[in-house]
């Protein structure tokens, strides 16, 4: 499964009317989840036969198509099983599903649009949105139309988008390259590898900091419901769409790179919800993009019929690569030392160390964060024999189906 994405040329008419399905999306996946709240033993089906009875109580329901009043009511469904199996797993917060104060998206099925070319598709519901033009370098008509399962109309602050899910399995053949790497990643350096090379850490919202404040001075001098008051949303928010963009496009080219030069990656199983706790480190670590940079690893593995592996972290800085005594050490103290005569960087130690852990793991192991994917993600993946240049990304913290937020 890919994800194809364009921009979408719109009139203010059709601006608007994407805006009211969008809201209106939001209204019956909110519904949906209350209903399950209040109901105890509700299933996917009942929320499904819910949306039936919203279209007739709410005429603007009635609007939005019938299988895209089916998609938001997944969406909620999606939010319900991830609480169910982090409760079950024993992952603590667990997430219980919270209500959507500002959607970004709508999704539809197999109904309610038609594509009228490769560069057009017209939207058929209720709201009139009408014919967009679609702009972009893919070319969708290297795909049947029956191929193509969901479309998903995106809002960003520089625009809307419309994305493609298509069927379709990606898989690149590649020479063994002989080569097994450990990582660990860090703050001083992107990355370490077991061979002692460090990747430069790029700090792309450190280093934006100085314009996102003065943005955030010019929006703070603006009077509430003004004009310029949204206009300064606009551009803060485009500013910060940018660094989001600029993080993602190199941690994924890191990632294709790793994957490509290597038949084994190994890397710490990281539970980076539970690390940013620590306000010290919490802006650092969510600007080093290390979640993205995991799931572009497991992408493109998939991919490339490659092998990652996520071992367990715990001691692989305080453990010696040599001996294997324990040695505690603060995270001030950089370089390992060891009595039995072994001096390495700290990062190193570890690298070494994980790639240990992951060689003496049996089989192809996949960690919970690809599975954990569902396809209300709005991140774009690669596609089938393309370029690095033809890819488009977008957002979500916590979310890529496999880079549909991964698509997969």
């Amino acid at each position: 499964m890919i994800v194809l994405e364009f921009k979408a040329r719109t009139s203010k008419h059709q601006a608007s009317a994407i805006d009211e399905a969008i809201r209106t999306a939001q209204f019956i996946r909110n519904k949906c989840l209350r209903f399950w709240m209040d109901n105890k033993g509700t299933g996917k089906y009942d929320l499904n036969k819910l949306c039936r009875v919203l279209a007739n109580d709410f005429p603007f329901a009635k609007q939005l198509n019938s299988m895209a009043r089916q998609a938001s009511a997944e969406r909620a469904w999606s939010s319900i099983i991830r609480f169910y199996e982090n409760y079950k797993r024993g992952i603590k917060p667990v997430g219980f599903p919270r209500f959507k104060k500002h959607s970004r998206s709508v999704e539809y099925k197999t109904s309610g649009w038609k594509l009228l070319s490769p560069k057009k598709i017209k939207f058929t519901d209720g709201f009139k949105i009408g014919e967009l033009r679609l702009i972009g370098t893919y070319d969708l008509a290297s795909y049947d139309e029956s191929q193509i399962k969901r479309v998903r109309l995106v809002r960003r602050a520089d625009g809307y988008y419309v994305q493609f899910c298509i069927s379709v399995d990606v898989k690149i053949e590649l020479e063994p390259t002989g080569n097994t790497i450990g990582l660990d990643v860090g703050l001083e350096s992107f990355y370490t590898d077991s061979n002692g090379y460090k990747e430069p850490i790029q700090k792309f919202y450190r280093n934006s900091q100085k314009k996102r404040k003065r943005l955030q001075r010019r929006l703070s001098r603006t009077q509430k419901g003004s004009a310029n008051r949204l206009k300064a949303i606009n551009h803060l928010a485009r500013h910060d769409l940018k660094v989001s963009r600029q993080r993602k496009e190199r941690v994924k080219r890191l990632a294709l790179c790793v994957i490509q030069s290597n038949d084994l990656v190994v890397y710490e199983d990281l539970r980076i919800r539970n690390m940013v706790k620590n306000h010290c480190l919490a802006k650092s670590i969510h600007d080093a993009g290390w979640y993205q940079f995991r799931l572009w690893l497991e992408y493109f593995a998939k991919k490339y019929g490659k092998v990652t592996v996520a071992v367990d972290p715990a001691y692989t800085s305080q453990e010696c690569s040599d001996c294997g005594v324990l040695i505690k050490k603060s995270l001030s103290t950089r370089t390992h030392v060891c009595a039995c005569g072994c001096e390495l960087d700290r990062d190193e130690n570890a690298a070494i160390n994980i790639l240990r852990k992951g060689i003496a793991t049996a089989g192809h192991v996949e960690s919970w964060l690809l599975g954990s994917q569902n396809a209300s993600g709005d991140e774009a993946a690669t596609v089938l024999n393309s370029g690095l240049m033809q890819q488009v990304m977008s957002q979500k913290e916590e979310s890529p189906a496999i880079p549909v937020g991964l698509a997969g």
